[in-house]
């Protein structure tokens, strides 16, 4: 009579005996929150590698926050100075006008029409800096401003300042936007002609030969638009599976953490970050509580360290 009298307060406080051991309830729990994450982030990396065009970088872009700087320079050639110097806009353009004709093995015909899309592309180039030229100058001169304000420490103190630069910011990325979605297109139009050039036969010897954009830092979204789809596939198949859990857990949940960080403080609404947040803590639970060991492969390899280390051995 006393445990049906006290089944509410154990359902209140948790149904297991003692804190320190997980229950049947808890135990299941887990596994479903490790195969619902996990099939989350399957389903997303799968979504992005089909969309084939995914980029990271209207998030870094929009990011906010104290970090919104580090974060704002990780989207390839941010402050556009890549694509407004011709010079290296031509060496990238010629190497890949050379490269293109070695991939398909172009004859002197293919190679003239190669050379033809080359000059096109650079004249359309030139036509695109000369009639922004004032827009481009006023860009640069903005530029200047703002590192002069990114090194007063008197505006990091004053939140009226600190908005000041803000302000500007988002003014010079709407007036360059325009220009550099035009260069964009020019280098998207390019390495369209040049695939174009290759013959049937050609084509199917050969895939299409990508105009890759050179990387310009270590880590920027030329790097991190390739990964992350293949990131977000791998670890949510382990999660699914149960393997390595704790290691993809912890992986996932400092990804989701870094994507809170990026739109701090968090506004209200469906594009609200305390959602990577929330999600976020629950990986750290199942990196905390070796999910994977519940109805997953890591029961396999706990079993072997187990063996190894002798029935002594107690896991941390």
């Amino acid at each position: 009579m006393a445990k049906i009298l006290l089944l509410p307060i154990r359902l209140a406080v948790g149904y297991g005996l003692s804190p320190r051991i997980l229950g049947h309830i808890a135990i299941v729990m887990l596994v479903i929150l490790r195969i619902t994450i996990g099939y989350h982030f399957l389903s997303e990396g799968t979504e992005k590698y089909q969309q084939g065009d995914w980029t990271a970088k209207p998030f870094f872009a929009n990011a906010t926050g104290p970090f919104a700087g580090e974060f704002r320079k990780m989207v390839w050639d941010y402050d556009g100075a890549m694509r407004l110097d011709l010079e290296r806009t031509k060496v990238v353009w010629a190497t890949y006008r050379d490269n293109v004709a070695r991939h398909y093995g172009f004859d002197d015909a293919q190679q003239a029409d190669a050379q033809r899309n080359y000059a096109m592309a650079v004249e359309q180039y030139n036509y695109v800096i000369e009639l922004n030229e004032s827009e481009i100058e006023e860009f640069k001169l903005g530029l200047g401003r703002i590192e002069k304000l990114d090194s007063d420490p008197v505006r990091d103190g004053v939140s009226s300042l600190g908005g000041q630069r803000e302000t500007v910011r988002k003014e010079l990325t709407k007036l360059i936007t325009p220009t550099l979605d035009q260069i964009d297109m020019i280098w998207e139009n390019y390495e369209t002609a040049q695939n174009k050039l290759a013959t049937d036969e050609q084509i199917a010897r050969r895939p299409p030969y990508r105009l890759v954009r050179p990387r310009l830092a270590m880590m920027d979204t030329s790097v991190i638009d390739v990964i992350i789809p293949y990131f977000d596939m791998a670890l949510g198949w382990c999660l699914i599976l149960g393997l390595f859990t704790s290691v993809a857990s912890l992986a996932l949940g400092v990804f989701l953490f870094s994507v809170f960080l990026s739109q701090f403080p968090p506004t209200t609404g469906p594009g609200s970050s305390n959602y990577q947040l929330i999600e976020a803590l629950a990986c750290f639970v199942l990196a905390a509580t070796g999910a994977g060991r519940f109805a997953g492969l890591d029961f396999f390899l706990h079993l072997i360290v187990r063996k190894v280390c002798g029935p002594g051995h107690k896991a941390g």
